[in-house]
């Protein structure tokens, strides 16, 4: 065997020997954070058949308040949001980058080809050489290529980082759709409720036009006076003024749902300013905490970048050991083009290098030190996101039975309120009780009419605010329908540019 390739073969025999040892991976091993999880929520033990009834609301929770307006309303968010599609292109870009590291585990390979004329100066010797011609012609081809042998483990921990912060991403996003899902319904049903109010508005307009008619009717047959009058219109008067307020609050929820489906303000204007019963309230949902665990985003990122933050120890304790790199040149040159592919115009090069690492002033120990530290603050970051998530759960739960029994409550008073007023009209009309209790009667019913609605709302959003509690909404839509369009003539004109 020719000696420049029994070289080569000496020099690939290393290769190898390195290669064997490329599995010796230095650093921690994640292993995913363990939490003490309580078997049942303190505010609502949890039935078989209503854990049933949850995960089978968990992909499309909205559908159980039965509108087809909310409904139809949150496909066009899923499909246009734009804090959605945003997010989207962000982990498109997060995956871009972790090919790019992932990248590093193969040889860089580049083709080298030249040709050309050189000319050497003739005045380096004296006397100059008679004969010497100063130009030289040269044909070359070649490849150069470098090959980073990740021996103890630097890339491939790279790698694991940036894919555990690709899966944060997917969390990210997922998180976003869930605050997407909990704003859109939440201010649908407050513009419903809105209107509702607006509706009891109208009501108590009407009736206090109706109690001023009365007030003028007693006055004119000589059993009431001006005093009387003067309340009453006061009363209708202060009544009017309420729908105004209600009117500006419709307008923007609308404005504002419209922008939240990716569309400009008032595209839906016309389809909500239709008045429409207030959603139905779904039964309560409810979870085990393990399912928590499970679907929340905000918990799962969390874990995901812990997992990022061990894998950063592994790169920085990775540097403290050699970098191994194999570069390799192949660049056959010649001055006549038709010997450039025979032997004697072969030039190359194979070496194998490393750079070990002997003094940096600590900066090495110092990074892996930093490492560290970040690492045990992502996991205590995990530990304090699950008590946060569970203390929602357990608020969502507790204002959802009181609201329940609130509502109830409120309903039952709204009824004793408009009986109440009903016989102080019938006693007033008949002369047997002066008008302030019949004033007192009508702003104790349109009191608790509000309120009634009032807390209906609170029951609906309570109902969206524990299914966000929980987790749900994000299992049933795609992980990214995002794509990244090139607009090609676009991309000519920005060329011409620089």
């Amino acid at each position: 065997m020719p000696a420049p390739w029994r070289h080569l073969a000496g020099m690939l025999s290393t290769v190898l020997s390195g290669l064997l040892l490329a599995g010796c991976m230095v650093g921690p091993k994640y292993h995913q954070p363990e939490t003490a999880l309580p078997a049942n929520w303190t505010e609502h033990a949890a039935t078989p058949d209503e854990i049933a009834r949850t995960q089978a609301q968990m992909r499309d929770w909205w559908a159980s308040f039965h509108d087809p307006v909310l409904t139809m309303l949150v496909d066009q968010a899923i499909a246009g949001n734009y804090d959605l599609r945003i997010a989207g292109q962000r982990l498109l870009a997060a995956r871009g980058l972790r090919d790019q590291i992932a990248g590093g585990l193969y040889p860089q390979i580049d083709a080298t080809p030249a040709a050309g004329i050189q000319r050497f100066s003739t005045t380096l010797e004296y006397p100059p050489l008679a004969g010497v011609n100063s130009d030289n012609r040269f044909w070359q081809y070649g490849l150069t290529a470098s090959w980073e042998l990740d021996v103890f483990g630097r890339i491939r921990h790279s790698i694991e980082a940036q894919q555990a912060a690709v899966d944060a991403g997917i969390e990210q996003r997922r998180g976003t759709l869930l605050a997407l899902l909990s704003e859109l319904a939440g201010d649908y049903v407050t513009l419903r409720a809105s209107q509702l109010e607006l509706q009891i508005a109208d009501q108590n307009i009407q009736a206090a036009g109706d109690a001023l008619a009365l007030t003028n009717k007693v006055y004119t047959q000589g059993l009431g006076t001006t005093l009387q009058v003067a309340q009453a219109q006061g009363e209708l008067e202060t009544e009017q003024a309420t729908r105004q307020p209600l009117q500006t609050r419709i307008a923007q929820l609308s404005h504002a749902i419209a922008v939240l489906t990716g569309q400009m303000p008032g595209t839906f204007e016309a389809m909500l300013d239709r008045p429409a019963p207030l959603p139905d309230i779904p039964p309560l949902p409810v979870a085990l905490p393990s399912m928590v665990i499970a679907n929340r985003p905000d918990i799962r990122r969390a874990e995901r970048q812990y997992a990022q933050a061990t894998a950063r120890i592994g790169v920085a304790v990775a540097q403290l050991y050699p970098d191994v790199v194999l570069p390799l040149s192949f660049t056959p040159q010649s001055s006549m083009i038709h010997e450039l592919f025979t032997a004697s115009s072969l030039a190359w090069s194979l070496l194998l290098q490393a750079s070990v690492p002997i003094y940096h002033g600590g900066r090495l120990s110092a990074q892996v030190r930093e490492a560290r530290a970040n690492a045990e603050a992502a996991r205590l970051t995990y530990q304090q996101t699950v008590l946060h998530a569970f203390q929602e759960v357990e608020d969502r739960l507790v204002a959802y039975r009181n609201d329940e029994i609130r509502t109830s409550t409120l309903h039952r008073a709204a009824q004793d309120n408009a009986l109440a007023l009903d016989r102080a009209r019938r006693l007033y009309q008949a002369g047997l009780v002066g008008f302030l209790d019949v004033l007192t009667s009508e702003r104790a019913t349109y009191t608790a009419e509000n309120l009634e609605a009032v807390g209906q709302l609170a029951r609906l959003e309570d109902a969206i605010g524990l299914f966000t509690a929980i987790g749900a909404g994000w299992q049933g839509v795609a992980l990214t329908a995002t794509t990244l369009p090139i607009d090609e003539a676009l991309q000519a004109r920005m060329a011409q540019r620089h």
